[in-house]
């Protein structure tokens, strides 16, 4: 695939798909072949469908969803297929590509249909939008201190969301968490059948578009001081050091990385 020059809906890059379907707009994660995982264009993408779809007066609101059984297991570190990587990773995260404030920020609604395997920054996109209804399907996962990276985003959002007992838990051990755990967890609100998910996610939008936009903006401001901000600098010191280093070699060799203890290693990456 090659890019186009930007019109109409184009979002920047093959990989998101952008759809006008009634007053919503519709992105789809569409990158199969690496399971939807997101290169800082498709990051980008996302970034800039909140504030097309905020200037656009004949759309009243965002839907996001993926393609297949997944939603998106989060950047591409793998490397993917080589297209579409427009810079590496450590200047984009520098650059701050990625969507999840301008979600927490976004003026219209936005909603993650969350159709399959979340992890990473594709389980922060749902977490970060105003609502994310779920497929009986879906699993989430954080597992970047396995890649040797510090993300002190999650430590700080998933602490107001589940408590510091469970984000713990769920951080120190890359364990994956299935649609009903998180729901009874309080990390999502509403888990669906898998075949109804759309239509539901598409009426849950609805009834967030109808609330009064002023005063809805009030209260996600209100929200948002309380899940509060994360450790920025500490991040990117992380996410530039020897650890993170470390994790991506391993990540790509598909292997433990070289801190965990030879007794403890296991076959393929972690």
């Amino acid at each position: 695939m090659t890019a186009r020059p930007p019109e109409g809906d184009w979002l920047g890059t093959p990989y998101l798909k952008f759809e006008r379907q009634d007053p919503f707009g519709v992105v789809t994660l569409d990158r199969p072949q690496t399971r939807n995982a997101m290169t800082p264009a498709m990051y980008f993408g996302i970034r800039y469908a909140v504030s097309h779809v905020e200037s656009d007066p004949d759309l009243a609101g965002l839907l996001i969803t993926g393609t297949g059984d997944v939603f998106s297991p989060g950047g591409d570190l793998g490397g993917g297929d080589g297209s579409d990587h427009w810079m590496p990773w450590g200047s984009a995260l520098s650059m701050d590509v990625t969507p999840f404030e301008t979600l927490r920020q976004s003026v219209k609604p936005v909603v993650s249909a969350v159709n399959g395997l979340a992890q990473g920054g594709g389980m922060q996109i749902a977490l970060c939008s105003d609502m994310a209804v779920v497929s009986d399907r879906a699993t989430f996962r954080v597992p970047e201190l396995f890649r040797g990276i510090a993300d002190t985003y999650y430590s700080q959002l998933l602490a107001r969301l589940i408590g510091p007992v469970r984000t713990r838990d769920l951080m120190f051990t890359g364990r994956v968490l299935t649609a009903a755990e998180a729901l009874d967890w309080g990390l999502i609100a509403r888990v669906v059948a898998h075949d109804d998910l759309l239509v539901e996610a598409k009426e849950v939008l609805a009834q967030v578009c109808r609330t009064a936009p002023g005063a809805r903006s009030v209260v996600k401001s209100n929200l948002d001081n309380y899940l509060g901000l994360f450790d920025r600098i500490g991040m990117k010191a992380s996410y530039s050091g020897p650890e993170a280093k470390l994790g991506f070699v391993a990540f790509k060799e598909r292997r433990s990385p070289d801190w965990v203890h030879p007794e403890l290693r296991t076959e393929g990456r972690l």
